[in-house]
């Protein structure tokens, strides 16, 4: 083997010992090379795993993705998708084989699976009995997020990638790679759709690549502070700008925007505005007509009286403006060497965590944005946080901050995660838990029962223990498909701490009360067995899972009735 391909085996090997989450190095390399391959998109530990669909019947699909712009798009989200005209709309579909080499039978695969599926005349329930739901429900997310979006004229892509520790690609190969894009081309003809082969040394390059921690912004001039080195005000050129935002690629540098709790709006009148002043004032200054950008940092220095060095950049509010100066210079790449004009930007190292969160919410509450957006600024999250972390577990409030610095996925739990968890045990709804990961914190009154203020701590913490140990137990469950694990971890959750407890209607007192040490291996795998002998008995598919009734089987099964 070549040296990347022994690194590369030795890399999964010691990932997969200190993960204690997979069962066996196969299954891991399926995360790992998403990981690696979606570094861009910068996904929590989370969302590549709910992309993760390989196992029987997958038809060469391991893990499937549908981005909009850059954003992971989830079934919850369909029915309310919106977007800008012409964004892009990315359908990836993965495929990973823990072996050295290429084989034409993953490209076959693809090919009959694109034929079957992407056919918008085909039925996908005819389907069923040959591919697994984890992937029929990916393709049927894909055709309706395109049916939503068609009149706004969004850019498909479908995106192959075949992911080995192989090098060489014979021709054959690539002429069945060709003709699988011809195939897609068929269906939608304005659609790019290509094929890579990810090999041992691409895969080595994504691996020692790291999104920018630190990032140099030259100013236009002499940057403005009160003598306090947390804070400066500047103008910088847009052409300057532009460059601060991308990635070497030329893509935008989404982990900049993370605290940004608007999404970029579209084509509505305030960036029309913007969009024009772009490409009409050319005679005026920039930072005239624009209120400017707040940027939050670590830490920021001043490398010359014209250049600052930034740790960690977060833009808490500009991110219309900025996407509108991505836009314009994507379009316009020849401006970028002579355009004169500038944006001001504000720079800002908050002093603590309670005041980048009032940063942010007061950036962002100046026009009307619903209060769901602004909800990890509440301050019981970042007391959720505190109480966590001194514990062991992370609560990664602010997305991916855990991730970044290597601590486990095992300890790590996200805003949506704990949120499933919490409506699973104290609302009974594990239902509504597994069928809206993107969307369960919207409702104001689902809300407010959750993170009442003054919230007792502890309940977060021992919710967020719990789900994780469930999650932890499953992810090591052989002959389980990925849908099968996801299907049942909320309610085998719910089954679990209700058993223990005795009672259907559990309370926040009940968890405060409840020592999670009760909680062992062997009574996660009892109640597990039970549960999945009951799933697959009534059809053990989403539609199971998504119905109002099966916990009223769990609590059966649990001897939970009239309790």
């Amino acid at each position: 083997m070549t040296n990347n391909q022994i690194l590369l085996k030795q890399i999964v090997h010691q990932e997969f010992v200190q993960s204690a989450e997979y069962e066996n190095e196969n299954s891991y390399f399926e995360f790992f090379s998403a990981n690696q391959l979606l570094k861009d998109y910068e996904l929590s530990n989370e969302e590549i795993e709910r992309g993760i669909v390989g196992g029987g019947n997958d038809g060469g699909c391991d893990s499937l993705y549908l981005f909009l712009g850059n954003e992971v798009v989830t079934m919850d989200q369909v029915e309310n998708l919106k977007c800008p005209r012409g964004a892009s709309l990315d359908f990836i579909i993965i495929q990973t084989k823990y072996q050295t080499k290429f084989s034409e039978d993953s490209i076959m695969k693809w090919k009959t699976i694109t034929e079957n599926l992407m056919n918008m005349s085909n039925d996908i329930e005819q389907y069923r009995s040959r591919y697994c739901e984890g992937v029929l429900d990916m393709f049927m997310l894909f055709r309706d997020a395109l049916t939503k979006l068609i009149t706004l004229q969004p850019k498909i892509s479908v995106k192959f990638y075949y992911i080995t520790l192989g090098e060489e690609v014979h021709p054959n190969l690539k002429a069945q790679a060709e003709e699988l894009q011809n195939t897609v081309r068929k269906m939608y003809p304005t659609a790019s759709a290509t094929t890579q082969f990810v090999g041992a040394d691409k895969l080595m390059d994504l691996y020692n690549s790291e999104p920018d921690m630190n990032v140099c912004v030259n100013l236009a001039d002499q940057a403005i502070t009160l003598g306090n080195a947390n804070e400066y005000i500047s103008l910088i050129n847009i052409s300057e700008y532009y460059r601060f935002i991308t990635d070497t690629t030329g893509n935008i540098r989404k982990g900049i925007f993370e605290s940004n709790v608007r999404d970029y709006q579209g084509n509505n009148s305030v960036n029309s505005c913007i969009a024009d002043t772009l490409k009409n004032k050319k005679g005026e200054d920039f930072w005239w007509f624009n209120n400017g950008i707040t940027i939050l940092s670590d830490n920021i220095k001043l490398i010359t009286n014209k250049k600052l060095s930034i740790d960690n950049p977060e833009i808490v509010n500009g991110l219309q403006t900025s996407t509108e100066i991505f836009n314009y210079f994507s379009e316009y790449p020849d401006k970028l060497q002579d355009d004169k004009r500038n944006v001001l930007v504000r720079f800002i190292v908050p002093t603590s965590e309670e005041i980048r969160d009032d940063i942010i919410f007061a950036t962002n509450n100046q026009t009307n944005i619903p209060k769901s957006s602004l909800r990890v600024t509440d301050a019981i999250h970042l007391q959720i946080e505190m109480y966590c972390k001194a514990r062991g577990l992370y609560y990664d409030r602010r997305k991916n901050y855990y991730k970044n610095q290597r601590k486990k996925a095992t300890e790590i739990i996200s805003v949506s995660f704990l949120a499933q968890c919490l409506i699973s045990i104290l609302l009974r709804k594990p239902d509504f838990a597994r069928a809206r990961p993107s969307t369960l914190l919207t409702d104001d009154t689902t809300y407010n029962r959750l993170y009442p203020e003054g919230g007792n701590l502890e309940v977060y913490y021992k919710v967020g223990k719990l789900g994780k140990m469930i999650q932890n137990n499953l992810k090591k469950t052989p002959d389980w498909t990925p849908a099968e694990k996801s299907d049942v971890l909320f309610y085998l959750l719910y089954g679990v701490v209700a058993k223990e407890i005795g009672k259907s209607n559990i309370t926040t007192e009940d968890i405060v009360a409840f020592d999670i040490k009760r909680i062992t291996e062997g009574k996660i795998n009892i109640a597990k067995a039970q549960i999945y002998e009951k799933y697959k008995a009534l059809g053990g598919n989403g539609r199971v899972v998504k119905s109002l009734t099966f916990v009223n089987d769990i609590d059966q099964l649990m001897g939970l009735v009239g309790a």
